[in-house]
């Protein structure tokens, strides 16, 4: 029997996940989160999942954040990208990041069928539409990919938090955590990106955004 993880925040489209992996693997049983700590909390449940398949874009993160973090953390837990977006390049920098498949969220229930096969069988899988060009990763993505993935979880949440605009004592309060806990997170998380203050901290984070826009303006706080 198979641990299948679907990660995804949109109840709608979460079900319609799930009934194609069912359809792939009928024995299979089936996980769900609706965000990024929801998820992390998940696969700490259960190490030895079979298959992950999740969102780029869900609270607790954006872009390929949480899928270069989720590769560095669990490097054997093969993982499918679902995502909105139908540009090829998009689905290539998702393969580049470590996705085993890309799956447009327009893809047909036999195609997300297709894709957990393959990827269960060891395979990489796109549609064919998206197939074709490069998957390597500019230098300076691919050095905070790296970066990112050896964050811990508490860390990676900090980093998404300080990515969009929140003040120390806002990030203190939604985690339940003093300000010098998060004051602490953000020495470790500049140390392992090779930044010195927080505006570089979001800078380089969006290198993973997925339209390579900016993050919002963040606060010069220490």
């Amino acid at each position: 029997m198979s641990d299948v993880l679907i990660a995804d925040d949109h109840p709608l489209f979460r079900d319609a996940l799930q009934r194609a992996v069912l359809a792939a693997l009928p024995d299979a049983t089936v996980h769900t989160a609706d965000s990024v700590p929801a998820l992390f909390a998940l696969i700490e449940s259960l190490p030895d999942a079979d298959l992950l398949l999740m969102d780029l874009h869900m609270p607790g993160a954006r872009g390929y954040s949480a899928l270069a973090h989720i590769r560095g953390q669990y490097p054997g837990l093969p993982t499918i990208v679902v995502s909105g977006h139908e540009e090829g390049q998009i689905a290539r920098r998702a393969l580049a990041h470590g996705a085993s498949a890309y799956i447009p969220k327009s893809a047909a229930v036999e195609q997300i069928v297709e894709a957990v096969r393959a990827v269960l069988d060891g395979d990489v899988w796109l549609p064919h539409q998206l197939v074709g060009g490069s998957v390597e990763l500019k230098a300076d993505e691919a050095d905070v990919a790296a970066r990112v993935a050896s964050l811990t979880p508490q860390q990676f949440r900090v980093l998404t938090m300080i990515a969009e605009g929140l003040l120390n004592k806002q990030i203190a309060y939604d985690l339940g955590v003093s300000e010098a806990t998060v004051k602490a997170h953000m020495t470790a998380i500049m140390r392992k990106l090779g930044v010195s203050n927080r505006t570089q901290v979001a800078l380089a984070a969006s290198h993973l955004d997925v339209e390579k826009e900016t993050f919002p303006g963040v606060s010069q706080e220490g």
